[in-house]
């Protein structure tokens, strides 16, 4: 893993200045700290930092071809690189390193703009032609690793984090207004929009091309949504558990040492169960967790023992949250407001202490269906073929005094598009219309994301709608941040893009039965995973904020958001934001006050005070000169 940056400009008399890609590069140091690299030529700079993966000795970058006329910085893993090696060695390709980043200059010197489509791998890399005056870029399909770019008439800057971006000299922080009202409604901000005016995400499955005509984005991949195929189920688990052991495979390719995060859920237990399976000797596992109910140790040790895994365990307390929050939310880059972004932090920092890589299991429930709110839509829609069904609705959500069953009720008779809203809904219309103090206009990728699938069944709507927003735009922005900022790489087998096509052509019912999520994943887990792993409840990655926000950090919530000076104050309404904290004595609205924090924080840090540039005492590393 490691950290891109660069910049081109479109008049080829303007160089690309040298400090302003050290100060890029210098901003993430966090992401390679093994080594870093610059490439200058003319109109063109790009900024490397390494953390160490895979040929230890030979992956420097910038990387170059034979004769220094293509030059890449690239960040991921490419998982099938040995195969495309032997296939660009038999077209006459000649390598000097056996490292996966010299086998995508190859792939672009043979393939050009499609060499993206031979890759299988998490990836965001930059190539220059010299001989063609191109910038070309890419972004893995599913959005695994970022890419935050930033276009105006003078050029095009480019960077892994978006702290990088904001060191070039003609960049500004702005907040853009019309993202605040996405954030409040999800909880961050979907791609290709971000919180600051002008920075962008390149959208996951997408290239970028720059050269003197300009800029062009263009969709290399798409999430199939073709008619599923014929299974019977046996055929479908065999098929599916097959893949997903190939997945896991590839993804242990490494120099360093590797180890897993296991929670104790399916997911992540099904990842160890495969390493265990495949002969990984003495897993290195590490899990996270509470003194208080939220805790989910006792379900990890399960897992441990049953592997005889080298199982490590952390406690999390209020006041470390506390004191790290500002530390997070600069690693975070983007305001997302996750609170399972604070164990994952801890996490991180705890694993790289014995390791390099660590696979996790994110992913699963995007493409398995296994999130609780698919089964409720399912019933909703189905309530909803009875005649009146809202007015029905309108006449217990009168009567009802619990506020699930209200909010269910109010959904009945609504389309699906107004019911799911995505996995990570945070305010309501009215709530967001009063903290910022009218109704306003804003982006909306919920609906540009329903658009793009109509008229196909409400699950396969539901888990595009999540693929597409929730995936990229939350869990895997905290998965990047939350392991980088502690030099750690992370990988996600669920999501190699064979997988995803493979479970994108599956029968919904393979997917959800019923109240039973996940259907086929848990049939196959059967033979891999103690009984009481397979079939417990979800819980996802639980944070205790609810009674910290009640009692140990409720001082601390007031004080930092009503502040006189504070950003909070600043955006937004301050009656209701005082009403959110008192709802929260009766009912959890931890979710909503840790947004308000993190928004809080993160404009102080990338708004009002820009980051800070070069440490001192930063050695800077002379460039390498085209």
């Amino acid at each position: 893993m490691c950290g891109i940056s660069g910049l081109f400009y479109f008049d080829r008399q303007r160089p690309a200045e040298e400090f302003v890609i050290n100060r890029m590069r210098a901003a993430t140091r966090h992401r390679g700290p093994d080594d870093s690299g610059t490439y200058l030529k003319r109109n063109v700079g790009l900024g490397f930092n390494r953390l160490s993966i895979i040929d230890l000795a030979g992956g420097h970058q910038p990387l170059c071809n034979e004769d220094g006329s293509v030059w890449i910085v690239f960040n991921g893993e490419i998982y099938n690189f040995q195969e495309l090696h032997n296939d660009l060695v038999s077209r006459g390709h000649r390598f000097r390193t056996r490292s996966d980043t010299e086998t995508i200059v190859h792939a672009w010197e043979e393939f050009g703009e499609k060499c993206v489509e031979k890759l299988r791998g998490m990836f965001a890399f930059v190539i220059w032609d010299e001989r063609q005056q191109v910038l070309f870029g890419a972004r893995d399909r599913i959005g695994i690793k970022p890419f935050y770019y930033y276009q105006d008439a003078q050029g095009f800057a480019f960077a892994s984090e978006i702290k990088s971006l904001l060191e070039v000299p003609w960049i500004t922080p702005e907040v853009e207004t019309e993202a605040l009202r996405e954030f409040l409604r999800r909880r961050y901000v979907i791609a290709p929009h971000t919180m600051l005016r002008g920075i962008r995400k390149l959208q996951p499955g997408h290239t970028v091309r720059a050269d003197a005509a300009g800029v062009r984005i263009e969709k290399y991949w798409e999430i199939p949504l073709d008619t599923p195929r014929e299974f019977s189920e046996s055929e479908a688990i065999d098929e599916a558990g097959a893949l997903f052991q190939e997945c896991v495979k590839t993804h242990l390719v490494s120099d360093v040492p590797l180890g897993a995060f296991l929670s104790g859920g399916l997911d992540s237990s099904c990842v160890v169960g495969l390493m265990a399976r495949l002969g990984v000797r003495q897993i290195k596992t590490f899990s996270i967790g509470y003194d208080g109910p939220e805790n989910e140790l006792d379900y990890a040790r399960v897992v441990a023992r049953h592997f005889h895994t080298d199982h490590h365990e952390l406690r999390l307390t209020p006041l470390e949250f506390r004191d790290v929050l500002p530390k997070i939310v600069w690693h975070m880059d983007e305001p997302v407001g996750d609170t399972a972004s604070i164990p994952l932090f801890f996490l991180a920092e705890f694993a790289r202490r014995e390791v390099t890589v660590a696979l996790s299991g994110e992913g699963s429930d995007e493409i398995f269906g296994g999130y609780p709110g698919y089964p409720r839509m399912l019933t909703l829609g189905r309530l909803n073929r009875i005649p009146g069904a809202h007015i029905l609705g309108r006449a217990i959500g009168s009567v009802a005094g619990d506020t699930k069953i209200r909010k269910y009720a109010d959904m009945l008779g609504r389309p699906l598009e107004w019911r799911y809203g995505g996995v990570g809904g945070l305010f309501s219309e009215g709530q967001t219309a009063r903290l910022l103090g009218e109704a306003t206009d804003g982006f909306d990728g919920v609906a540009a994301a329903y658009g793009d699938c109509p008229g196909m069944p409400d699950l396969t709507r539901m888990s595009y709608l999540d693929l597409k927003t929730w995936l990229p735009d939350d869990l895997l922005v905290k998965a990047d941040r939350m392991s980088m900022a502690n030099a750690l790489e992370l990988r996600v087998p669920f999501l190699d893009h064979v997988l995803v096509e493979h479970a994108a052509r599956l029968p919904n019912h393979f997917k959800v039965r019923g109240s039973v999520t996940k259907y086929l994943l848990k049939k196959w887990a059967v033979g891999l995973l103690p009984p009481e792993i397979v079939y417990r409840s979800k819980k996802g990655f639980p944070v205790p904020t609810r009674s910290w926000f009640r009692a140990d950090l409720a001082d601390f919530v007031r004080d930092t958001l009503l502040a006189r000076n504070g950003a909070a104050r600043k955006f937004f309404d301050v009656d209701e934001m005082k009403h959110v904290f008192d709802m929260h004595r009766r009912e959890d609205r931890s979710e909503q006050i840790y947004s308000l924090l993190v928004f809080d924080a993160w404009y102080e840090q990338f708004v009002r005070s820009r980051p800070a540039n070069v440490e001192s005492g930063e050695q800077v590393l002379p460039a390498i000169t085209g």
